[in-house]
């Protein structure tokens, strides 16, 4: 079976040997992958859409006609029991659906040693909650899907929270994404820095209140400039 670029970068993050559930599985593409190459000795397919989860059955019965598969039907990581795989996958989803997911029983969440996320939208709120929950970001990676850039984020669970901080541009452009710099991310900044420029342009121009947006249009150009700083490094 051979994955796309995007699936095969979330594959390389999973480790030999290390049992994995896959929450919003749709197709099953990725763990069937991982099962078939004997990366994974198990694998969990999970979705709360029965449609989802029966694409991925009929895939199953293709790959390994009689061959006896767990697929479970249910939201997010309820599906699991605490520590019940080594590192769990939530691939395709925005931001904020995954962070709901982990909020809902933060201590399930902590019980999976691994995570790794592709969210489609906001990540930067979802890097802020795992900062603030004490979960670590121990590398981010990007692959380019189609005409999109996605971020890749591979995640340990902790337990030192670190309470209330404040929301800043680093979380939606974290130093790691040049720490971890790879042939796409002057494109990913640029593309983040036309975006930025565009939406401080709409509020410049169609303000019909200039006191009220100022501190939109001020967060915008730290923003910008944050941006141009790190196109610089």
């Amino acid at each position: 079976m051979k994955l796309s670029d995007r699936l095969q970068l979330i594959a390389d993050e999973i480790n030999y040997g290390e049992t994995m559930a896959d929450v919003g599985t749709d197709h099953g593409f990725l763990p069937l992958y991982l099962l078939e190459s004997g990366k994974c000795p198990h694998v969990i397919m999970a979705d709360i859409s029965s449609g989802s989860l029966a694409k991925a059955n009929e895939n199953c019965k293709l790959a390994g006609p009689g061959k006896t598969y767990d697929l479970r039907l249910g939201d997010g990581i309820d599906v699991l029991e605490d520590g019940e795989v080594d590192v769990v996958v939530i691939a395709g989803m925005g931001g904020l659906l995954i962070r709901d997911i982990l909020d809902w029983n933060v201590q399930k969440s902590r019980s999976i040693r691994r995570y790794i996320f592709q969210p489609r939208n906001k990540v930067g709120v979802l890097r802020y909650w795992l900062k603030s929950n004490g979960f670590e970001i121990v590398k981010e990676s990007l692959v380019r899907e189609g005409k999109y850039i996605c971020e890749v984020l591979t995640v340990e669970s902790g337990s030192a929270v670190c309470g209330d901080i404040e929301y800043t541009a680093e979380f939606d452009y974290p130093d790691t994404l040049l720490e971890w710099k790879n042939p796409l991310t002057g494109e990913y900044l640029h593309t983040k820095l036309k975006l930025e420029e565009d939406i401080l342009n709409n509020i410049l121009e169609n303000s019909t209140n200039p006191d009220a947006e100022a501190s939109k249009a001020q967060d915008k150009v730290k923003r910008i400039h944050y941006l141009l700083e790190a196109l610089e490094k």
